[in-house]
């Protein structure tokens, strides 16, 4: 390598540093195996000489920078983006409580005028590090003798249009456009899912339900109440809590999951909490206050014993405490009891027995707990007709070549032998199909 390549390297490296020391809020960028892994190597390439020791320390470096990028599966340029729209900073979090029809500009004395301008300063350094690409293949090859693997970015054809810009455009250009995306989309764990369970804490799924409300037949009455109220919460309008009440398999669970696939707006989130998680509740609430996305807390198969600690919880929850309800957050839960509380025959006040004297009123207490949710939805079992045509329009979306008339005498004989008419045994059904004729 001449002279003048070599201060060429010298020069870039000593840039990509100082990119890398100058981070004002978006530290946490480098603040993984990955980010760590690149500090390292950039050090390595940057204080050795050309021996055959540097060389080794060099090749190591890489070698772990390398592997944990696979470990990630996406090349340095998607790893760097990805960090950059899910970074939880000072910036990309009070920017999340600014409309999104409001501009950012200092002038406009919404946001901090130093804060936008770290944020500038920060993209344009974290453009640097975006460059790494053109440069460390060619530096690895110098060092090694060879030329060596590099994890090419991936071009995709659906990406979005932030993502586009991101790959094409000096990021320091970019800072409005990437506030609109923090606005939109949210950031951290609630930017990267939309669907959650709690386990004690909130925890991600990537590969929520894809059930599409479009899929659900039936029921379109209870469908359209939970979609107006659903846009009435995302709107910033007062939302209801719904206890949603029918037999099994008659799509309730799955009418709740298929909201996120609606496209109704990209700040809807669902959280599922079990019944044993319930006392947590209020827990939950506490992490959600005043975020900017809009959260259904989906609590399935609910039912209580009548000195549950749950229903204690789930009570506060839906007739408040001294800390009110979070405007950003509704309950939706499904019961096939239309009475959550169960009675038994010993529960029922006898004149003879020296019992509270208004029992009455307690077991009315218990009984009456559905009342305390703002809307209940009835979900009847389906008839014949029903069943058949949720049969048909399933096999339709399947494609499947079946003649009409055999494909319901199929299903009826299938309902009579298994679990009798419901949208999930035309689902069982369907599925079962689909392995016998395809």
């Amino acid at each position: 390598m001449t002279s003048s390549h070599h201060d060429r390297r010298t020069a870039e490296l000593h840039q990509m540093q100082r990119a890398i020391a100058g981070l004002l809020i978006y530290q946490d960028i480098l603040d993984s195996e990955v980010g760590i892994a690149l500090i390292e190597l950039l050090q390595a390439i940057a204080s050795g000489d050309r021996s055959q020791g540097n060389a080794l320390i060099c090749l190591t470096a890489y070698g772990r920078f390398f592997k944990a990028l696979a470990v990630e599966n996406c090349s340095w340029e998607e790893y760097l983006i990805d960090r950059v729209l899910q970074s939880e900073n000072p910036f990309s979090l009070q920017v999340q409580r600014v409309d999104a029809g409001c501009s950012i500009d200092p002038s406009q004395n919404i946001l901090s005028s130093a804060l936008v301008t770290a944020a500038g300063q920060d993209l344009q350094s974290l453009y640097i590090l975006y460059t790494c690409g053109q440069y460390i293949p060619q530096w690895m090859e110098q060092i090694g003798g060879k030329p060596i693997c590099w994890l090419e970015c991936q071009i995709g054809e659906k990406r979005s249009t932030i993502i586009n810009a991101l790959h094409s455009t000096n990021w320091g250009e970019l800072v409005e456009d990437i506030a609109r995306y923090y606005q939109q989309s949210g950031v951290g764990m609630f930017g990267k899912y939309r669907a959650f369970r709690w386990q004690q804490q909130l925890i991600g799924i990537a590969n929520p339900d894809r059930v599409g409300i479009d899929d659900l037949i039936g029921y379109e009455q209870q469908k359209a109440t939970l979609i107006n109220n659903t846009k009435s919460l995302l709107a910033g309008k007062p939302a209801l809590n719904i206890l949603l009440y029918g037999g099994k398999g008659t799509g309730k669970s799955s009418l709740i999951k298929s909201l996120l696939n609606d496209d109704l707006n990209s700040q809807l989130r669902l959280i599922e909490v079990s019944k044993s998680a319930m006392i947590d509740l209020p827990l939950i609430l506490d992490r959600l206050t005043d975020l900017p996305q809009k959260f259904i807390i989906f609590i399935d198969d609910l039912s209580f014993e009548a000195d549950d600690e749950a229903f204690k919880a789930l009570k506060v929850v839906l007739e408040g405490s001294i800390t009110a309800r979070p405007a950003n957050v509704v309950v939706y839960a499904t019961s096939n009891r239309r009475h959550l509380v169960r009675e038994y025959f010993a529960d029922r006040p006898r004149p003879q027995d020296a019992d509270e004297i208004q029992m009455w009123d307690t077991v009315q207490e218990k009984l009456s707990f559905s009342d305390r949710f703002g809307i209940t939805l009835t979900f009847e079992p389906a008839d014949q007709i029903k069943y058949l045509n949720i049969v048909r329009h399933l096999a339709m979306s399947a494609q499947l070549p079946i003649e009409r008339d055999d494909l319901e005498h199929r299903a009826l004989q299938w309902a009579t032998r298994h679990n009798g008419r419901s949208g999930r045994t035309a689902r069982q059904f369907i599925d079962d199909l689909i392995g016998q004729i395809t």
